[in-house]
């Protein structure tokens, strides 16, 4: 082929999985998952996991190899650079397989460093590391304050990963990722993204948020609570938690759900109509026409 990769982006609900899955069985490809919430084990239906409302392994899917889903417990962190080294090994596992790699997901900043790298930037100590994260925890905005102007990302896990940089370094984030990468690990991928128009993700992420409810997301919540684990890992499990803690109702855990889910996808599809150049754009649901769209550019 004339790439030695793919990667499928998308917002959330876009249908890039389904298509992702289906284009592996036509190509004889693997799946690698580049979504920082699908790499958490537990919360399968809440994270619209392709192995939600599954029992057993996550590492299999009608023949199809799965890779990276449903690995780390959800009291465990994982940062940029742990991310590329789990996809540099699962890489290396599907080429060894005679398999195409097929990165899928829509966590910008993991599809950024397989196709650019990272910077190098020295380990961080567990003290640092701990020290930004109870900072960031007691009070956000003063955290933020500690950072540079260019420092634009207020999602919590970002803030005090830009934060446990400064404190162990005393060089801004912003300031390591000005210097030259390495580890790009898929310069050549063919670059697919998947972005319907707005109303038809709306629609769709509206329909599916009460069938996660009822395909599993509730037990997972209890889970969540029964084991003292973070919530703040994944956009509804904050809201089934607060719900069954008795804080909202289920109308109310729905509609903060579908807006919070609604401002990510927001989020996501800014992020890659400026950060990511498409090969290939699907600007609908995925169909057949589409992948024999794809299988045809591979092919020729």
């Amino acid at each position: 082929m004339k790439y030695d990769s793919i990667i499928i982006a998308g917002p959330t609900a876009s249908g890039k999985s389904d298509f992702a899955h289906k284009l592996a069985r036509a190509i004889n490809g693997a799946i690698i998952n580049a979504d920082s919430v699908q790499i958490y084990r537990g919360i399968e239906n809440i994270s619209a996991s392709p192995f939600a409302g599954m029992s057993g392994g996550f590492d299999e899917i009608e023949g199809v190899p799965y890779k990276l889903f449903s690995i780390l417990p959800l009291n465990e962190h994982i940062s940029v650079a742990d991310y590329l080294t789990l996809a540099k090994k699962a890489y290396d596992e599907v080429i060894a397989m005679g398999k195409t790699p097929i990165f899928v997901g829509g966590t910008g900043y993991y599809i950024n460093v397989l196709i650019n790298g990272i910077s190098n930037i020295p380990e961080v100590s567990a003290e640092n590391r701990n020290r930004a994260r109870e900072m960031v925890e007691k009070d956000i905005v003063g955290a933020k304050n500690l950072l540079p102007s260019d420092f634009s990302a207020n999602d919590p896990q970002r803030v005090a990963r830009a934060l446990e940089v400064f404190f162990e370094t005393g060089t801004h984030l912003t300031d390591w990722q000005k210097i030259p990468r390495v580890g790009a690990l898929v310069p050549n991928a063919m670059r697919i993204l998947i972005m319907p128009e707005r109303e038809v993700l709306l629609k769709r992420i509206a329909a599916r948020i009460p069938e996660m409810i009822r395909g599993g997301a509730m037990e997972e919540a209890k889970y969540i609570i029964e084991n003292n684990l973070d919530p703040e890992r994944a956009i509804g499990a904050v809201q089934i938690c607060d719900m069954l803690r008795g804080k909202i109702s289920q109308d109310e855990a729905i509609q903060n759900w579908t807006t919070k889910t609604n401002q990510y996808a927001k989020r996501q599809r800014t992020w890659f109509n400026g950060q990511y150049n498409a090969d290939i754009e699907i600007k609908n649901v995925p169909n057949a026409d589409d992948l024999e769209r794809v299988i045809s550019v591979l092919n020729n």
